[in-house]
């Protein structure tokens, strides 16, 4: 699809990084998406990501701890800097690239704490950046967080992995005949109750005519398919 500019946003969740079981770091995992953001750079794109941390903590435990939801998310939040820093050495220890991680909670001795003026910076440098800490604030999905960052560092284009190949009117994973969408509006998902992103972040997406690509991380290039051949995955826009 035609972007105005080479500038994308990647978003990942936690889970991608856990492998099989979802959970922690999966060596095999961590390798391919990182080999998936190296042939990103090899295409000259200018990379930034944003990652959840639901293979460490999700919010929907809170409740078996006995815990208020904003301590949930702060715990997810910290969730998502290990991943970011996995994410980094991976990426600079394997493929040579130059990275950095910009946190929303400040931790100074891990990462750079989050300046939108830095983070253009560093993309104009030709470093990838990785956004780790959510928005910062709790009751914020990872999903808002990329729909924010993107548009703080003007990004084209929002590319969402998944585990399935695209947007469908039901579970493809439970029901065999749902239906794919190949294109939908901003309305449509919103309407429909389309579990893509959450509200917020579709919303946002759609005031800033911000365009999302939702395709399924599986294999080797499948990244560079999805933001440059139409076939691939739903397009919301």
């Amino acid at each position: 699809m035609p972007i105005k500019n080479r500038r994308v946003m990647l978003k990942l969740s936690g889970e991608m990084l856990g492998g099989p079981k979802a959970n922690g770091i999966d060596e095999d995992a961590i390798f391919m998406v990182a080999q998936e953001i190296a042939s990103l750079k090899k295409a000259k794109y200018e990379v930034s990501c944003v990652i959840g941390g639901g293979n460490f903590w999700r919010g929907s435990l809170a409740e078996n701890f006995g815990m208020d939801r904003p301590s949930a998310d702060y715990m997810g939040m910290l969730a998502t800097c290990i991943n970011a820093l996995a994410l980094q050495a991976v990426l600079e220890n394997r493929f040579s690239l130059h990275t950095r991680v910009l946190t929303a909670i400040k931790m100074m001795e891990l990462a750079e704490p989050y300046v939108r003026r830095k983070a253009m910076r560093h993309l104009e440098k030709d470093r990838i950046v990785i956004f780790a800490g959510g928005t910062g604030n709790p009751l914020f999905t990872t999903d808002t967080a990329a729909a924010l960052r993107a548009q703080e560092i003007e990004a084209s284009l929002i590319l969402k992995a998944t585990k399935v190949d695209g947007i469908y009117d039901s579970d493809p994973m439970k029901n065999p005949s749902a239906k794919k969408f190949n294109r939908l509006t901003y309305l449509e998902v919103i309407a429909k109750q389309l579990k893509v992103m959450d509200a917020t972040a579709i919303t946002m997406c759609m005031e800033a005519e911000l365009p999302i690509k939702v395709f399924k991380l599986d294999e080797p290039g499948c990244v560079l398919r999805a933001l440059e051949d139409d076939s691939v995955g739903t397009l919301v826009q």
